[in-house]
């Protein structure tokens, strides 16, 4: 392996790691926030001004937290601002995105069954999704100031559903469920950069002005925060989706993405009731499980062919044990070992992606399982087919596994 290759790989796991670190802080701070506004409690003797109170015990000691309405009469002399997790995380993530997606993008991004698109085209329609996701999202924040909440949400539930749908038929099926987290993870910190943040600057503005400041700037700001606080959990779904091929290359991936926005607000709605205090919503965990059941039965629908491909003269399915194995050896051997190899000689790949070898009979045994799920079931693999798989050697696959 040449020093370079060498240096890339690595590259990908360090930006990776500072990943998955800083989305860690980031998560921590916004569950720990929105569960310690919930439990806040309002008592006589607070000061005027301060909403409410929490008592806690961490790491042997007690915590007394006080939250004013608006603001205290003096600036305090020290504020931690939480803002650097959030951009961290988006920053790291989108450099992820570029070494992974736009450096690979006629391996991961691209697949021409679905939009025969060049590598800048296919990485501005990324770039240009993101970007336009915010400004529609902060238009619908926008025109629904003041009025019902839950209107907003549904009208923002339909909106993912429409961009999942959309990212489907332009890009890859691993790329497509990546790009609607990235999309929703993009709203996140958007949301933390040109909304919340500025609004507390406002704020803090005016106490050193010694100006009242308005009460409208903290509501809005909460509202966002809220908002990140439901998309969090279907964010972390679909970035770990495509490390699953059951999730990002069925049939029906765009509609699995919408569930799992549904079961995130479930989960999410059941433990801010809890640290607000009241009656456990029990029937979120039903509601969870039967939307988790729905993705389930969902994900083994049969995925068809969006575009004829060439195609091997069908084949009679052999019922002997041995034939189908052949057939299996046959088809894994032509379509999967140039990437699967010991000395991968597809342009791009140094190193058997994931490790796994498919030269041998014993290699393709070895790996029945991940071949029926990856190939057989759904269209994971080969990436963007980049092989021509046909549905027809898929079914062989699926015949010689179930068999």
């Amino acid at each position: 392996m040449s020093d370079e290759v060498l240096l890339w790989e690595w590259l990908e796991f360090a930006v990776r790691w500072l990943h998955v670190v800083t989305a860690i802080a980031w998560i921590g701070s916004s569950f720990y926030f929105i569960a310690l506004d919930l439990g806040l409690i309002h008592r006589q003797h607070l000061p005027e001004g301060v909403k409410g109170e929490e008592w806690q015990v961490h790491g042997g000691g007690f915590y007394h937290i006080q939250k004013y309405t608006i603001a205290p009469d003096n600036l305090p002399e020290h504020l931690t601002w939480f803002k650097w997790e959030s951009y961290s995380t988006w920053l790291s993530g989108f450099a992820l995105l570029a070494i992974v997606y736009y450096a690979g993008a006629e391996l991961y991004l691209i697949d021409p069954a679905k939009a025969d698109l060049s590598i800048a085209s296919a990485v501005l329609l990324s770039l240009g999704s993101l970007t336009i996701g915010w400004l529609a999202y902060n238009f619908l924040c926008r025109q629904m100031e003041g009025k019902s909440d839950t209107l907003l949400m549904v009208l923002l539930f339909v909106l993912i559903v429409i961009v999942s749908y959309t990212y489907d038929q332009i890009f890859s099926d691993r790329a497509a469920l990546l790009h609607v987290g990235a999309f929703t993870a993009t709203i996140m910190t958007a949301n933390v950069f040109f909304i919340i943040m500025p609004n507390q600057r406002i704020v803090v503005a005016d106490m050193k002005a010694g100006r009242v400041p308005d009460s409208i700037y903290g509501v809005i700001a909460k509202q966002r925060s809220t908002h990140n606080n439901y998309l969090t959990l279907p964010v972390v779904f679909l970035m770990l989706s495509v490390h699953y091929p059951l999730a990002f290359a069925s049939e029906y991936n765009w509609l699995i993405a919408g569930l799992v926005f549904l079961m995130g607000v479930t989960i999410r709605h059941y433990f801010n009731t809890m640290h607000a205090r009241k009656l456990a919503p029990n029937w979120t965990w039903l509601a969870t499980a039967i939307i988790f059941i729905v993705i389930v039965w969902i994900s083994g629908a049969e995925k068809t062919e969006p575009t004829e491909v060439a195609s091997l003269p069908p084949k009679a399915l052999a019922f002997s044990e041995k034939a189908q194995f052949d057939d299996a050896v046959a088809i894994v051997q032509g379509r999967c070992s140039m990437c699967h190899a010991r000395e991968p000689f597809y342009d791009g790949i140094h190193v058997a992606p994931g490790g796994v070898y498919l030269e041998t009979e014993a290699d393709i045994a070895l790996n029945a399982w991940p071949i029926y799920v990856q190939s057989g079931v759904t269209h994971a693999m080969p990436p963007a087919n980049v092989s021509f798989i046909t549905p027809e050697e898929r079914r062989l696959l699926r015949a010689w596994f179930e068999g």
